[in-house]
């Protein structure tokens, strides 16, 4: 790990006995822990400083054509329909704020790290879903932002992260993709398979993950729970999880894909966020048309 993430040792102190294990065993095994590009370092000191120059962040941001690129290609997302169009990164860090455009960069980044030498076609397809389940929680958190209080850049971020451990695992066990049929439409992981094959859990790889690349507390423990929101009692990330979880539904159905998480989930997702069972095909229009419109542009 480099040294400005959060030290192995620092995160563990936060996590539970059994997760604390789990990472110690995982980083003996060698899972290597993503390094932030050098762009969001730069930022990152950037952001530090008591007066922010616009000006400074735009040209680091700036320094990567294939960031900024995705970056303009995010705030096309009808969540920021009231500041559209975009024509520099400047304009984007004034209309969207210097945080939450900080926020968006470090999803984006997260796709470009790592190295899959193998099993290219199932690591792209990866984040590809990851990517329209970041847009989906975007607009679900615009449209439902008076109730949880979650807005569009810190949705994106969960959405993105929520499921990086995964090709941590990709890379470290061979057999990781095959055995948890990644390749096929519509199949997603079984915790209890994968803890028993690999002794692992994505969720806790992408807790220690967002730890290390600095995300907020609320929205690291989110990944960490993504899977278990009755886990999380009325905690703060108990939202994020809600729109993530929705997120990946309407993204399933977007695909004429079964979920097979949605029907032990809808009951604790729904309430969440000031929805019902009869109110949610209506919703779940709306999203996937702002979505169609997202992709079109």
């Amino acid at each position: 790990m480099s040294s400005s993430g959060s030290s192995v040792f620092e995160i563990t102190q936060l996590l539970g006995v059994d997760d604390a294990a789990r990472i110690k065993r995982l980083l003996e095994n060698g899972v290597r822990i993503p390094a932030q590009p050098r762009v969001l370092e730069e930022l990152r000191k950037l952001m530090a400083r008591s007066e922010l120059d616009v000006r400074l962040l735009a040209k680091v941001i700036n320094q990567d054509p294939g960031l900024t690129a995705m970056l303009f290609k995010v705030v096309g997302n009808s969540a920021y329909r009231q500041h559209q169009p975009f024509d520099s990164v400047e304009a984007i860090l004034h209309a969207v704020g210097v945080r939450q455009t900080f926020n968006l960069v470090q999803a984006i980044a997260l796709t470009g790290a790592g190295d899959i030498k193998k099993d290219r076609r199932v690591y792209e397809a990866f984040w590809a879903r990851s990517h329209a389940v970041g847009q989906l929680a975007m607009l679900i958190a615009d449209e439902r932002i008076s109730v949880c209080n979650i807005f569009p850049d810190q949705a994106y971020l969960a959405g993105i992260f929520h499921d990086c451990g995964v090709p941590l695992l990709m890379q470290r066990f061979p057999t990781y993709c095959a055995e948890m049929k990644l390749g096929t439409p519509g199949a997603w992981i079984d915790l209890a398979d994968e803890d028993r094959k690999f002794n692992a859990d994505h969720c806790v790889v992408g807790y220690l993950i967002a730890r290390h690349w600095h995300l907020p507390e609320f929205i690291c423990d989110a990944i960490r729970y993504h899977h278990a929101i009755r886990e999380l009692g009325q905690h703060e990330a108990r939202s994020m999880v809600a729109i993530v979880q929705l997120a990946i539904d309407i993204y399933y159905r977007d695909q004429r894909i079964a979920s097979a998480e949605w029907e032990q989930m809808k009951n604790d997702v729904l309430p969440e966020l000031g929805l019902s069972e009869e109110s949610l095909p209506e919703f779940v229009d709306v999203i996937l048309e702002r979505f169609g419109n997202v992709a079109e542009a």
